[in-house]
Order: C-alpha cells, then sequence, then structure tokens
C-alpha cells in the first residue's frame, strides 16, 4: 500500500539553485512537525540542481521530483498542485531557509481560525550585509502586520504576505482556481482572490523564514513583477470588488503614484473622476480629462472610490486622517494604494 496522504503538501519549484538548495532541504527535512509531502518541480537546470533533488527523493520518500521543460514559475507551481495530496498547501524556494518550527506554527495558526484561507509568518531577508533601505523597510511594514484587519487594511498597498512563506487550504485555493499568469505577480493575484472569495488572511507573528534577496530574483527582473504590473493587478481587483456599484474612481495624490495608478485604472475602463492634491500649483489643472482638486473638494465625488496613492507611509496616514474625519469610511468608501 502506499503512503497514507499527509496534511500538508509543500510545493517546491526548482531552477538552477545548487548554490543554496542542500541549506533549503535540511530546512526542510527537520521540520519539527515532519507530517508532510514535498512536491519539488524541477523546472529546468543548468546546475546540479536535479541531482541534488533526485539525492534528496532516493532517501526520503516524502519527496517527490516532477522534471519537465522549463516552463516558468507559475507553470511549476500548478503542476505540483495537480498532484499534491495534502489538506494544506505550503510554499516555499528553492534558495530560501525555513526556521525549525514554520510548518508546525503555521499548520496550528490555521487549524485555530477555520476562516483563514491563507497565512503567511514574519520574515527575514538574507544575506544581511547586502540589503537596501527599500527591503529593510518592507520587511519592517510586512512582519507588522499580524492581525487579519491589518492585512485587510493594507490589502491594496503591497501583498501583505510573503510568497515563499504562504501556507494555505486546499480547497479554498481549488475554489478559485490556483494560480494562474495574467502578466502581473501570481502570488499577489491569488491572495486577492482568496480575499474576495470570502477568505481571511493572516500572518503568524514571529519570523519562520529566512528570504533570499539577490540581483537575479525574478521579482527584480521580470516584467510581471515591474510597477505598472503591480498597479495593473491591484486596479483590476479593485474594480471587481470594492469598486462595484461606485461611480468610478478619485484619486488622492497626482504624483507619480497617482498617476500610475490612475492609468492603470483607465485601462481597466474604469473612469477616473477628479485627482486630490494638497500642491497649489497642481490645483485647478487637469489630468487627462479628470480636474486636479483641493482636499475640500473631495467630498463632491462621494459617489466615487478614493484610492490614497502615495508612495511615503507617513503621506497614507495623514490622508487616511483626513478622510476618515470627513466621514469617509476606509475599506467601503476608500483604500490606500501605492
Amino acid at each position: 500500500m502506499g503512503r497514507a496522504a499527509p496534511p500538508i503538501s509543500l510545493l517546491l519549484p526548482v531552477r538552477d539553485a545548487a548554490a543554496h538548495l542542500p541549506a533549503c532541504i535540511r530546512s526542510i527535512a527537520t521540520q519539527t512537525d515532519g507530517d508532510f509531502e514535498v512536491v519539488a518541480v524541477d523546472d529546468g537546470w543548468r546546475d546540479a540542481s536535479p541531482e541534488l533533488l533526485r539525492a534528496w527523493a532516493d532517501h526520503d520518500p516524502r519527496v517527490r521530483v516532477l522534471a519537465g521543460p522549463a516552463l516558468g514559475l507559475v507553470a511549476a507551481l500548478e503542476r505540483a498542485r495537480a498532484v499534491a495530496r495534502g489538506t494544506w498547501l505550503a510554499r516555499m524556494d528553492a534558495d530560501d531557509v525555513a526556521h525549525p518550527r514554520r510548518l508546525a506554527a503555521q499548520r496550528a495558526w490555521m487549524a485555530a481560525d477555520p476562516t483563514l484561507a491563507i497565512c503567511g509568518c514574519g520574515v527575514r531577508y538574507v544575506p544581511r550585509e547586502r540589503l537596501k533601505g527599500g527591503a529593510l523597510r518592507y520587511e519592517r511594514w510586512l512582519n507588522g502586520l499580524t492581525r487579519p484587519e491589518q492585512l485587510v487594511r493594507d490589502l491594496f498597498v503591497e501583498c501583505p504576505i510573503a510568497h515563499p512563506a504562504f501556507f494555505m487550504r486546499t480547497d479554498a485555493v481549488v475554489a478559485v482556481g490556483g494560480y494562474r499568469d495574467r502578466g502581473w505577480p501570481e502570488d499577489y493575484d491569488l491572495v486577492l482572490r482568496l480575499w474576495r472569495a470570502g477568505g481571511r488572511l493572516g500572518n503568524v507573528p514571529e519570523v519562520l523564514l529566512d528570504w533570499r534577496d539577490g540581483p537575479a530574483r525574478l521579482s527584480r527582473t521580470h516584467p510581471s513583477y515591474a510597477p505598472a504590473a503591480f498597479a495593473r493587478c491591484k486596479a483590476h481587483h479593485l474594480c471587481a470588488s470594492l469598486a462595484r456599484g461606485r461611480d468610478g474612481f478619485v484619486v488622492w495624490g497626482a504624483g507619480p503614484v497617482g498617476k500610475t495608478f490612475a492609468r492603470a485604472l483607465r485601462e481597466q475602463g474604469a473612469p477616473v473622476r477628479a485627482f486630490v492634491d494638497l500642491d497649489p500649483r497642481k490645483i485647478g489643472q487637469r489630468i487627462g480629462d479628470a480636474p486636479v482638486v483641493a482636499p475640500d473638494g473631495v467630498d463632491a465625488y462621494r459617489g466615487a472610490l478614493c484610492v490614497a496613492a502615495v508612495g511615503q507611509p507617513g503621506a497614507r496616514e495623514e490622508i487616511r486622517g483626513a478622510l476618515a474625519a470627513r466621514g469617509w469610511e476606509e475599506g467601503r468608501d476608500f483604500v490606500a494604494v501605492a
């Protein structure tokens, strides 16, 4: 008889990861919760990754290796998901390191709250000596999102769960159609679809993953992760959720972030009714067919969904405060984006 289906299936796409794969393998093999299977996908290679995966599978019956042509990350994840047997789906990248309690802590977190569709955990970027300010700011922001309401509040600022830290209910992922390639970040797209389907989002408030950063990461090199692609993803899901039944959008912020987001909205066919800005040089001008108004003019567009489209967290909080003071409700009348 074959081995009974384990509760956790860990999806591990691998491409040219030989330099870091042994550390990744050790971190998975030594998890305190050992009741899992690994579905590793050899997604094309120019190094010793296939040999490392086969050697691992030869001595660990929990590991299966799927070989095939290099089809890309989304296709590799869907190949793995198609044969995964677990009630839970976990993610991992081949150059990252899971802390020993990662799977146990996430499994317990999800089991304690049946309304959660997905959770992540705190992350630590490595190697630390190469990190720049943007990565450190994102790490602090991500690790500060520990309650579901915090994740939803900032859901359209950035993806609030690190992709290699995903831990998901298999049935919830199946219900929304799994991963898909739409020319924007596949992880963010999946999180947004899980949320739109009614699933709650969470993060275990503990650093449980070392996340490798570097210039070769897909998020730094592939057009699907460029700022414009993120904006298209956010605009698509906003139009399909919070903006339904609203009279278009008001974009608070007439700078680069606001203009980029307005272009993404217009690509979706969504009307931009106005921009709001503090700069007196911009007030009274037009961006496309939309006027730029002062903050006290925002109430003329009560029927629209307002997006606070600024890059700086401090400015974002000021806009949130100004709108709340005027009786606009976050999550219904306005949302922060970046």
